[in-house]
């Protein structure tokens, strides 16, 4: 009898331990045998499994978290851009200290009269312009401070999709004469008036008494901005009575932005550039030298991606060197699990396993490990990018894409990591490894 014959037929005390024979045994083996007996390795010793896949958790978990964190973020700023109005082109005006009116020397200004030039552009459906103030603003026996006065134009519930609920908006001709009227946000007019009609009612903002002729319907915060606690009322009303005398020798009718709405079917590119044109011949200037800036919803949106793409590769750089300590924890344990079963590995040779059945099994081994480790990192991420979502304030969005692209990485490292073990494993002289106690 052989001396392998002999430790396959020794007694359990003196032969391989249980996991050995079972492997022994075997020989060359099938996928599924491997599989069990892999599995059987990582369970032997769950404690020290669960610490070497720690690092693979926290990477996927990682992942997943910080992909949802940006996701959700990205979301919430195209909403917000969204919420603004639909195929909208936003002229900014510049900050300088030129007349308001147009050429000459000085830089030239947006202005509320610029609406009309803009209007004027085939392609071009609704015009917006705004100018905001804080004021006191009481009816009855309430009073609210600090409340949101905006001054705008008729367009603004088409271009910015705010929706009357009852009575109506103020129109071109109550702009025109400053009319002192005022359209109430949903929350404010509930403020104001409770149950009872706000319709036909006066409200003093500041110390101008408005008559109530509409009431917005719910819109909610877009951004940062409140459409329900906000007071409507004509931009030139605002510029006549709720804007500083010093403020308004300077500044004059200068606004800041006008939103331009433009056509489903025109050209986006086309109108844009016909604007340009006109605006700079209005202020008599070429278009290179006209300091306004012309964006549209894309744009805004592109722009913003940008900066949260930047903030995502930062993010995934921190989670792939956390799935990196993890793919090195691994490499670590296979390691010293190669140098714990060396004569496990030379009875196995000695019944026929080839190089390559040892290095299978060590590298599905450092696999298995991986994986569950990627498994449990998954429900992990799912549930912290949830727990975080509710807990913070900060919206996130679950990337299913996310998901395949954490537990794949960790598939990699398990390969990448467990290769060298394994290698190591399959290299080892079968007499060696039995003399190994």
């Amino acid at each position: 009898m052989t001396p392998a014959q002999e430790t396959l037929t020794a007694p359990p005390a003196a032969a391989a331990s249980e996991g050995e024979m079972g492997m022994a045994v075997s020989g060359l083996i099938s996928p599924l045998e491997i599989l069990r007996i892999a599995w059987e390795g990582v369970a032997r010793n769950k404690i020290r499994s669960l610490l070497t896949m720690l690092g693979v958790i926290i990477g996927v978990a990682a992942v997943i978290i910080m992909i949802a964190i940006s996701a959700g973020t990205e979301a919430t700023i195209a909403e917000q851009i969204q919420g603004l109005g639909t195929n909208l082109v936003f002229i900014q005006g510049g900050f300088g200290f030129g007349r308001p009116g147009g050429g000459g020397n000085n830089s030239p200004q947006l202005v509320y009269a610029d609406t009309e030039i803009v209007e004027s552009v085939g392609g071009v459906v609704g015009t917006v312009v705004d100018q905001t103030s804080p004021q006191t603003v009481k009816a009855g026996n309430v009073t609210l401070d600090e409340v949101l006065l905006m001054g705008t134009t008729p367009d603004f519930p088409s271009v910015r999709q705010v929706q009357i609920a009852d009575g109506r908006f103020f129109n071109q001709t109550e702009v025109e004469r400053s009319a002192k009227v005022a359209v109430l946000g949903a929350s404010l007019a509930q403020n104001l008036f409770g149950d009872a009609t706000p319709i036909g009612q006066a409200v003093t903002v500041g110390t101008t008494k408005l008559t109530v002729i509409g009431v917005a319907a719910a819109k909610g915060v877009v951004g940062n901005t409140d459409f329900d606690a906000q007071l409507y009322t004509p931009i030139t009303l605002v510029f006549d009575k709720f804007t500083p005398t010093q403020f308004r020798q300077f500044a004059g009718d200068r606004v800041r932005i006008i939103y331009a709405q433009i056509d489903e079917e025109a050209d986006m590119n086309m109108v844009i550039q016909q604007i340009q044109l006109k605006l700079a011949a209005a202020k008599e200037v070429t278009v290179e030298e006209l300091p306004f800036t012309m964006q549209t919803q894309d744009d805004i949106i592109e722009t913003q991606g940008a900066t949260t793409e930047a903030f995502r590769n930062l993010l995934a750089w921190v989670a792939g060197v956390s799935l990196l300590v993890g793919g090195i924890g691994i490499m670590n344990i296979m390691l010293v699990s190669v140098t714990e079963r060396t004569r496990e590995i030379g009875i196995r040779q000695s019944v026929g396993a080839t190089p390559t059945d040892i290095r299978l099994q060590f590298l599905t081994e450092a696999l298995m490990l991986s994986l569950v480790g990627g498994l449990m990192g998954v429900v992990l991420g799912i549930g912290g990018a949830m727990l975080f979502g509710a807990t913070s304030g900060m919206r996130t969005v679950i990337v299913p894409g996310s998901m395949v692209l954490a537990f794949g990485s960790a598939a990699a490292v398990g390969i990448f990591f467990g290769f060298f073990p394994a290698n190591k494993a399959a290299q080892l002289d079968p007499i060696e490894a039995l003399r190994h106690e």
